[in-house]
């Protein structure tokens, strides 16, 4: 029987992009609100571009260790649906977020080895949703979006009480696989659906969305 993961697209700079996402099935569209990214976008560029997405589909703004006053401004100009935290929150942190804002949080899990998988169940106890990512390399300017998996046997055998989704190097060839290995019902692609750094590809997206259906 087929069953379709539920994919969000991240990284959305325009409303071909929103199009694309949309037309292959997404659950989830990202817009990244970090200057070093190359898919980065401003709050009045997302303000825009938010108009644009279909009814049903989840809105997730995706942040880096952002302040009060910026994540004050963005929920008041962007009709986001979920705030993502892509740095060195703390669990604290992710607390004090949902408290303030009354959003739904998904907290990004950087993992390289068994020794970064405890830091996973920390952070289950506060945010409603985990993204479990490959840890950036030393040195690396993004905390994501780096087009690196992880190994994917670490997780295989782990079940947790709340949605996580998987993220990391995924690409249109290596989905279904990922799926299967870590019983994810949940993926996020950013940098295996694009042409160049931030251009999205409607192909891409399209054939991710077709290996989706696993």
């Amino acid at each position: 029987m087929t069953q379709n993961l539920h994919v969000k697209f991240c990284g959305l700079r325009s409303t071909q992009d929103i199009a694309a996402a949309a037309a292959a099935g997404a659950r989830y569209v990202g817009f990244v609100f970090f200057e070093k990214s190359p898919r980065h976008v401003t709050i009045d560029q997302a303000a825009e571009l938010a108009i644009e997405v279909p009814m049903g589909l989840c809105k997730v703004a995706l942040t880096v260790n952002a302040d009060d006053a910026f994540l004050d401004a963005l929920t008041a100009a962007v009709p986001i649906d979920m705030l993502q935290l892509h740095g060195k929150e703390t669990p604290k942190r992710v607390a004090e977020v949902k408290a303030r804002y009354g959003l739904p949080v998904m907290k990004a899990v950087g993992v390289a080895d068994p020794d970064d998988l405890p830091q996973i169940d920390a952070y289950m106890a506060v945010a409603d949703q985990i993204l479990i990512d490959a840890k950036p390399p030393k040195g690396a300017a993004l905390p994501g979006g780096n087009g690196l998996s992880f190994d994917w046997r670490l997780i295989a055998d782990r079940t947790w009480d709340k949605p996580w989704m998987l993220a990391g190097g995924l690409t249109p060839d290596n989905v279904a696989q990922a799926a299967r290995m870590t019983g994810a019902r949940q993926v996020d692609v950013s940098s295996g659906v694009e042409s160049a750094p931030g251009v999205k590809d409607a192909g891409l997206i399209a054939a991710f969305g077709n290996a989706a259906k696993v």
